[in-house]
């Protein structure tokens, strides 16, 4: 069992106040939206969350780090490469195994990338791409899951196809996103955070779209 805690005056990047006055517990089995405008502080929070723990969490950042010229199986398995010996991992590369084969294969299949397992990602369009940054993390089996936008490239139906997923895998799912009713639909608590910091944290079932417009003013009418 995998929780979290954070008290801390102000969380910084390269010396610059981020986020202010933390107190957050997030326990084992939670599934946490983070909500709020573009520089709210949402990454900092994520990336702090992930560093109390990194060897329990799958990590899907907002920029994939995809190697362009390698395939969607390669990419996939990189999830992975740490659980393997050097001389495994060159053999994967050079001549994936019938285990690795199948279990990349039934991976990429959810995906919805089931035909696209041997192409090299540069010729993947950027939602495509965006599901393989995904399965990447999703490959590494661990118990948290925490992603930044993890499905922002991709349309609503497959976004919500996608977190299902992730909830359907993970112990506990904390989540940037940006659509507020994936929120409300995929999780069971909303963190909203406003100006650096944390301007509400409720239970989703106590929330409404129109109690959550405030974090976005700049959407107002």
């Amino acid at each position: 069992m995998t929780g979290f805690r954070l008290q801390q005056a102000a969380l910084a990047v390269d010396g610059r106040p981020i986020l202010h006055d933390l107190d957050l517990t997030i326990r084992p089995g939670e599934r946490v939206a983070l909500l709020g405008e573009s520089g709210a502080g949402k990454t900092t929070l994520l990336r702090a969350l992930r560093d109390q723990h990194p060897d329990r969490v799958a990590w899907c950042p907002q920029q994939p780090g995809l190697v362009p010229v390698l395939s969607v199986f390669h990419n996939l398995y990189m999830g992975r490469l740490d659980r393997y010996a050097t001389a495994y991992n060159l053999l994967n590369l050079i001549r994936p195994t019938a285990a690795r084969r199948h279990d990349l294969a039934k991976l990429a299949d959810r995906l919805g990338l089931g035909e696209r397992l041997w192409t090299p990602v540069e010729r993947l369009s950027g939602g495509q791409q965006s599901r393989v940054n995904l399965g990447r993390a999703l490959y590494q089996e661990r118990p948290v899951f925490i992603g930044d936008e993890p499905v922002s490239s991709v349309d609503e139906r497959q976004g919500a196809d996608l977190l299902g997923l992730v909830c359907e895998q993970h112990e506990t799912v904390v989540l940037a996103l940006h659509n507020v009713d994936q929120a409300l639909t995929h999780c069971n608590r909303i963190i909203g955070l406003r100006d650096g910091r944390v301007a509400f944290d409720r239970p989703a079932d106590q929330l409404t779209p129109a109690e959550i417009k405030p974090l976005y003013p700049a959407d107002a009418s």
